[in-house]
Order: C-alpha cells, then structure tokens, then sequence
C-alpha cells in the first residue's frame, strides 16, 4: 500500500468529559491497537447528523478493530452545556464513545476548520488521513480495511471490544419529540423522534391514546404496528385530511391515514440528496435531504429541506416535487426564491399571504411571500437575523434583536409569529406590524414547536419529553440581554494576496470523475463582502489566489467545495461514483506576518502544512 506521512495524533482533552464510557476518562493510549476514526461534530449540525448515519455501518461492521469517538466542538453557547451534549448523544443513538470539548481544545490541536470532520489515526497512534464534510463512508471503509490488512501483518492490530458502555435506558411516554399538530378532534400528534414513532395524545397532552410505527429505525411501509420510520419530525394536515410526516432520516415524505394508521411512503427515494442529482419530478423518484418540517401554503406542500439549505415542494395531485427556493449554499441572503440562501431551515408556518421559516443556523426568522413581479413567483425575505455567526437573547426591534437556533415557528391570530427559540429555552414573539421582538416564557427545555389550542399555546419541550401548556401572556417577560459571536480562533492572515487551497487527494480505489467535464467546484465569497477585492465567486480550480481589500481587518471567509471520484476499476463498466463536499465559513484577521495560504482539507493529507 502507498506510503503515509507519519503524524503522531495529539491526545484528546475536553474540559467537559467523556459519554458512552461509564465514567471512564479515555486516552490515545487505551486505544492502541485499533483503528480509531474520530468525528468532530456538534448537534446543530445537519451535516454532522448525516455523517452520524454514515458511519453507523461502519461501526457495527468493524465493531472489533474500529472505535469511533465523537469530539463534540460546539458553535453555540448552549451546545457548550454537558447536560446539552448527553441529551444530544441519546438523541441521535450515538453508540460510541463521546468526549465534551467545550472550549474547542482538542478541535485546536488537530487544526478542524469545519464541521464535520473525520480525522484517522492508525493503531500506533499516527494521523493517516482527514476529511472534511459528507459522503466519506466508501473512503473510509477502504482505509479502514487496508489499515486492518497492514497492521494484522505487523501485529500491531488489537481486535475486541471498544470502550463504549451504554447509558441506562430512561422510561418516558415521549422521547425528545420533534414537531406536534393539533388535529381535527382536538387530540394531538406528536412526532417521538427519537422512538422513530408518531405518538396521539389525548386533549390533555399527556394521556397517550395510540402509538404509528414499530419502534424501531427503518423504512417501512403498512400498518400503525408495523410501519417504521427514522427520526421524524415535521407534521401537516392536507386539505383532504391526510397527515404528511418528514420522515428526517429517511429523507423522505410518509402519508398518515388517520382513520386506519395506514403508512405510506409518498416522496422520497430514502437516498440522501446530493449535487448534481435532479431537483424536480416524479416525487417517488427523486432523492431528498433531511425534511425537517412541512406545511400547507399556497396549494401545495413546502417542506423545510434542511440537509440542503433550500425549501421544496410536493404537489399531492400529480405527485411531483421541486426545489422552490434557495440555491444549496447556507447563508443568509435575501431576494427572487431561487437565488436565497438559507441555513438549515427547521419549522414552517402559513398564514394567508406569507410562509414563516424559522432558519436554525443563522439563528433567523425569514418568510415567503408571493410577488407578482418575481420571474419566480415567490420572494424570501428576513424579517429578525443577520448571519451564520451572531447569535444571543436579545429583544426589542427586529434589526437588533437576536435567537439562538430557533427550529420551530407558530402563526398567531394577531398576525405575529410566536418563536421556539431553541437554544435560549424560550418562546418569543415577533410582532410584524411594529417590527419589535419580545419574550413569552423562559425556563422551557430546547423547545422546538409550539400549536395554538383555544387560546392557548401547547409547547414542545423536546429536551423534557413533554408537551407544556402555556397561557399567552398579555405582557412580555423582561430578559436581561445578551449577544454572541460564534467563538472559534480567527486565523491570521497577511494583507494583499492569500493562497486559498482545498486539499483533495482522491481515496484508494478513485480517481476524480472526469467524464461530463470538471469534476470540482468552488465558491467563494466574504463577510463583510469588501473583504474581498479580488477571487470570490465561482470556478472549477481548488486553488485560487484571493485578493483581500485594504482598510477591512476582519471577517468570514465562505467557502464551498465539491469534488466527485469514481472507482478506478477498468473492468468495471459502470463504477459508483462518490461526491465529496464541504462548507467552510473560516473567521479571518488580516495582520502583518499572517499566513499567506490557507488550505483546508476536504479529503487527504495537506502535504505543504
């Protein structure tokens, strides 16, 4: 096999402990002998809860000469909460061991620019490759098995058991539920996310009447009993009375019949969505990427197509989808639907005239809304944020105040929108007609979705497993405020000219995919835009020289790579073809005696660090 740079792995520190280990703190030292793939994630992270599913079968595949440990590295302030990483660990079924990295110690010592980002070690303790973003499986089931291979041979290879100890399994009616829906008969339907069921409650929210889905992850149609799903979360009632599930993990739309708790599967193929793969047809045969909420708006379906930062919709008379709005690239940017940005969005709600999104990772609450003059129909605008870095509690009018990772919206019957402000464990509200944003309630648990009820709001407490009744307030809370930055180390970098270089070394087996054409892509693009005099926008290099403006110290470069290999098999007539990409939003200061390159690894080693 190819020759490797040797790299001894720093040792993993985090000042908030291990999960999943009984107890047990955890060294490089104790996993000598085994493959170790490490998953630097944090929970907000779309991409990070794809590559969670990616490596699932790799790890029960490998179980004895392969450990996964997640670093969880946190980009909000609440996800620097241990409490909030445990209930993150149980939430998404993470069974490997976790260490709490708080303060982004051992993201430091490996030099992580992104999340996610995989990073090898061998079992004598050496870095041998990093990838940054999705789509790595293949990759790293072909080094894994080359690493087993060569270190068996050298008897340095350790097979048994991992480390991982599995928490004690806590009894609750509901499991972090995601989004509920107030149905017809005044009973509510909750999506149990993390039981891959829907649950019916009763009028009281408490009293569970009848249970959708076996229980267990899967994509299976038929009966209430015997239907699977995989950590669903968005719920809507059609015209006709059909309930239609975001079915998250199966990247796919599931239909409900009320009457008989029949499931069907009614768009999505249960592959993920990936560039380059069509975004409109037959609603059966196109893939889909992590549907996190849906609703009923001008006569069709929107579904908040989190996995890709866009909002589509499905027509339920032909039976198609499309991508209605948004471009792929995450970011806050306004204007004709399909050239916005959006950032994970995770709720929706319909009024008349407009859509209400809650957009998670710009921490922001932005709208639809039709417009005659749009060659697209529809137009995106922001109504509270102002990008993918500042966050905080803050109320007042709307071009100061601030969420922080909002995932559900409520329309109100005054016209104002109430807010389950996530991370602030809040309800808020923002008012359109005088533009000011205030608090409803406080000490809620990660609310994330909230129904009006005769006047009532019911609230989904995710991290408390319940749904909580509140009495609209008729004055707001008084909440001292506060604001944040993302806290991630600026790189220095020297004024004039910067070398910008996306690594990407094609994995054993692969070649870059060169049939159609180019088969890498680049963005790039800056916050504030005068950042940047020269190189931003788009190409087909993975190197390009960046011009950055004089009298501009600091800012956000955003990058976005992508790159499709193929494997090298001459025998093989048609050989699968993989996509790697990656979304970098790397904070910049500009200093004399900066870097004058800044590489970022999509997947290799950076051979000139």
């Amino acid at each position: 096999m190819a020759t490797r740079a040797r790299v001894r792995a720093p040792e993993l520190i985090g000042k908030g402990g291990w999960i999943n280990t009984d107890g047990n703190d955890l060294t490089l030292a104790d996993l000598r002998g085994k493959c170790v793939v490490l998953d630097f994630w944090t929970f907000c992270c779309v991409n990070c809860l794809h590559v969670l599913d990616e490596l699932r079968e790799l790890e029960e595949k490998h179980r004895d000469t392969v450990v996964i440990v997640g670093v969880h590295s946190p980009k909000f302030v609440h996800e620097a909460e241990h409490q909030a990483v445990v209930d993150a660990v149980e939430r998404y079924e993470v069974h490997h061991p976790v260490l709490d990295d708080p303060e982004l110690a051992t993201w430091k010592q490996y030099a992580v620019r992104a999340w996610p980002t995989l990073v090898v070690i061998d079992p004598e303790g050496y870095v041998v490759a990093q990838h940054a973003g999705e789509g790595h499986a293949h990759a790293l089931e072909t080094l894994v098995a080359e690493l087993e291979a060569e270190h068996g041979a050298k008897g340095t290879l350790r097979r048994g058991d991992g480390p991982y100890v599995p928490p004690e399994p806590v009894a609750t009616e509901l499991r972090f539920p995601g989004k509920a829906l107030l149905l017809p008969g005044g009973t509510f339907l909750v999506s149990d996310t993390t039981r891959h069921q829907l649950v019916e409650l009763a009028a009281d929210g408490e009293s569970v009447l009848r249970r959708i889905g076996a229980g267990e992850r899967g994509l299976v149609d038929g009966p209430a009993d015997l239907a699977r799903f995989s950590e669903p979360q968005g719920l809507a009632l059609l015209p006709d009375g059909t309930v239609i599930v975001a079915d998250t993990v199966n990247h796919a739309l599931r239909s409900l019949d009320l009457a008989t708790g029949e499931v069907r599967t009614v768009a999505g193929t249960g592959r993920q969505w990936w560039q380059g793969s069509p975004a409109a047809g037959p609603a059966r045969e196109v893939d889909l990427s992590s549907p996190w909420d849906v609703a009923w708006f001008a006569d069709r379906l929107w579904i908040a197509m989190a996995g890709v930062h866009q909002l589509w919709t499905y027509d339920p008379a032909d039976g198609t989808v499309r991508a209605a709005a948004g471009t792929t690239n995450e970011g806050l940017v306004d204007g004709e639907a399909a050239e916005a940005w959006f950032a994970q969005p995770s709720g929706l709600a319909a009024t008349e005239d407009r859509l209400w999104i809650a957009d998670s990772e710009t921490s922001a609450v932005r709208y639809v809304e039709r417009d005659g003059d749009s060659e697209y129909g529809f137009v995106v605008r922001t109504a509270v944020g102002s990008g993918l870095f500042d966050f905080g509690h803050r109320d007042g009018h709307a071009d100061q105040a601030l969420f922080q990772h909002p995932l559900g919206v409520t329309a109100l019957p005054d016209g104002s929108v109430a807010v389950s402000d996530t991370y602030n464990h809040a309800l808020r509200r923002f008012d359109p007609a005088s533009g000011e944003v205030s608090t409803l309630a406080t000490d809620l648990r990660e609310p994330s979705d909230a129904v009006l009820v005769d006047g009532d709001i019911v609230v989904v407490e995710s991290a408390r497993h319940k749904l909580t009744r509140l009495r609209l307030p008729e004055e707001a809370v008084r909440v001292a405020a506060v604001a944040h930055r993302t806290q991630r180390a600026a790189t220095e970098i020297a004024p004039g000219m910067l070398r910008l270089d996306v690594v990407f070394q094609a994995p054993a087996g692969q070649k870059l995919d060169t049939r159609y054409g180019p088969s890498t892509r680049l963005l790039v693009s800056s916050t504030p835009p005068e950042l940047l005099a020269g190189g931003e926008g788009a190409g087909t290099d993975l190197s390009r020289e960046l011009v950055l403006a004089g009298g501009v110290t600091e800012g956000v470069l955003h990058v976005s790579a992508m790159a499709a290999s193929c494997d090298d098999d001459p025998l093989n007539e048609y050989p699968a073809c993989h996509v790697h990409q990656q979304d970098w939003g790397v904070p910049v200061r500009v200093a004399d005696g900066g870097a004058t390159r800044l590489p970022l690894v999509l997947a290799g080693m950076d051979e000139d660090a």
